[in-house]
């Protein structure tokens, strides 16, 4: 792999969970994950039913059919006649994440590889990455021939430099689109899903893929097609390679990935210099206090500092990326009694964050030192997504969630049975997953993996730990379980095919 390079490395074999990473000069920078049981992911358009307005916050609640009600603003709903019982089309906005339902807009948008189209709008807008004027005066002159009145359009990035009849087949590719959901709309019942986004690979492709693409590796044969035939399509600035991954070794591990997922959610950074970040989540916002740690400097204090806190600057809109963190964040940086110091370091981060995809301002230095940042929260962060309060300590803390757990269980799993002819695994897990997977999971694995597989639970075992306790014959393996069941203290859950 090319350290330069942008790389797309897709993990999506496994039928349960999507993974997608970006990896740039060779490391991770961006991770993407979908669980295939979730009930609601962002762009999802439904048919919904207002079930009660509060005028008081200026919002209202609807029932979108399933989990909790949706938060919409009244102020995204100008033009509906919002009232109790009412019908409204909205689209996910947030997914609902701990305590918090989902956040909807009845401003609806459909995103393809070139274009936004707002059904519900009528500017027409031009990415800010987009830097020559002429080309925005030109996006936007075909834009304008190609919208009918009473909708509006965002060019985006990936449309710079393409052919009138290019943007105006995705244009009407869209339009048919919104004339479909719209048909669906006046026949379904309330509440109803009308319309989800393309797979996450899909999406990923679609907002991921530019000029600096030079490789793009899938684990799975038919994601692989899709890839090739979506590179065929749109890749006309750029020509990746596209790999088929076929090697045992789960593709995550052999790119060296999972080691640096097992530390995104570590609240100690390290940084090259010695100094180091104290990244701490909460509901209300994001602190992080920058430290110089071991770092000594090689001149005097002041220039100490001033690296310690660019080469921080750069770590941190690293994380608030790859963490996928949104909101507030606040930042302590190292004190600096120069002015001059503090507006290098604020250019640094505007600099960086002018490359962010998603939307983030930096607002400058408080009285009391602390700089104040924003970032647009498009998804939950990875956080949210792998961990859930800790069941043993009053949840004061966190462990990583069941399902989460579970995953890298089959993904061990799936790497022991292609390294070997075993027809039997016994596995052994903390008695709550073992009990999770055992009822829900473990039928289904036996059917999509091909062997026996029996769970045992053990309370030596921390709660993410696990370990192989046999893989040979079946006869052996069910010798051994009825041995275990015996003795009357551990839980056991079996599956295999008769």
């Amino acid at each position: 792999m090319n350290n330069g390079d942008k790389n797309i490395i897709a993990n999506v074999i496994d039928p349960e969970e999507a993974r997608v990473a970006i990896l740039e000069e060779g490391h991770l920078v961006e991770l993407f994950a979908e669980r295939m049981w979730e009930r609601q992911r962002a762009g999802e358009i439904y048919k919904a039913r207002i079930d009660n307005v509060l005028p008081g916050i200026n919002a209202a609640f609807v029932n979108l059919g399933e989990g909790r009600n949706a938060f919409l603003y009244l102020d995204d709903a100008k033009n509906v006649n919002v009232k109790p019982n009412g019908e409204i089309v909205v689209q996910v906005t947030k997914v609902a994440r701990k305590d918090k339902g989902p956040r909807v807009t009845a401003r609806i948008s459909l995103p393809g590889r070139y274009v936004v189209l707002l059904p519900c709008a009528r500017e027409v807008g031009v990415s800010r990455r987009i830097d020559d004027a002429r080309e925005k005066e030109r996006l936007k002159g075909l834009a304008k021939q190609s919208v009918p009145p009473g909708f509006g359009i965002i060019i985006r990035t990936a449309a710079a430099g393409i052919d009138g009849e290019t943007l105006k087949g995705e244009i009407d590719e869209l339009l048919s689109l919104w004339q479909e959901i719209m048909d669906l709309a006046a026949k379904m019942p309330t509440p109803s899903l009308l319309y989800r986004d393309t797979g996450l690979l899909g999406r990923v492709l679609r907002d991921e893929l530019d000029e600096r693409v030079s490789r793009i590796v899938v684990d799975d044969p038919d994601h692989h097609e899709q890839v090739l035939d979506y590179v065929a399509k749109y890749a006309n600035q750029t020509h990746p390679t596209v790999e088929l991954y076929s090697k045992n070794i789960p593709i995550f591990e052999y790119f060296d990935i999972e080691r640096e997922i097992s530390a995104i959610l570590e609240r100690k950074l390290w940084l090259t210099s010695g100094g180091f970040l104290i990244i701490d989540q909460a509901e209300a916002m994001t602190v992080i206090d920058v430290n110089t740690g071991k770092y000594v400097g090689t001149s005097d204090l002041r220039h100490t500092i001033l690296e310690t806190n660019i080469e921080a600057a750069k770590e941190i809109a690293r994380q608030l990326r790859l963490r996928a963190i949104g909101g507030i964040v606040i930042v302590d940086f190292i004190d600096m009694d120069y002015s001059e110091d503090k507006q290098k370091l604020l250019d640094c981060l505007e600099e960086l964050f002018r490359e962010d995809r998603h939307k983030s301002k930096v607002y400058g230095v408080t009285k009391l030192g602390l700089v104040e940042i924003t970032r647009k929260r498009s998804r939950p962060d990875l956080k949210t997504y792998m961990t859930r309060p800790c069941p043993f300590c009053s949840t004061k803390g966190w462990v990583l969630k069941e399902d989460v757990v579970a995953m890298d269980i089959k993904r061990f799993m799936r790497k022991v049975i292609l390294s070997s002819r075993t027809e039997a695994l016994i596995l052994e897990a903390h008695p709550s997953i073992a009990c999770y997977i055992g009822e829900i999971f473990l039928s289904q694995w036996v059917e999509e993996l091909g062997r026996a597989i029996f769970i045992v639970g053990s309370k030596d075992l921390a709660w993410d730990k696990y370990r192989i306790e046999f893989q040979g014959a079946l006869d052996q393996a069910l010798y051994k379980i009825n041995l275990l069941e015996e003795e009357g203290d551990l839980v056991v859950y079996r599956a295999h095919r008769p």
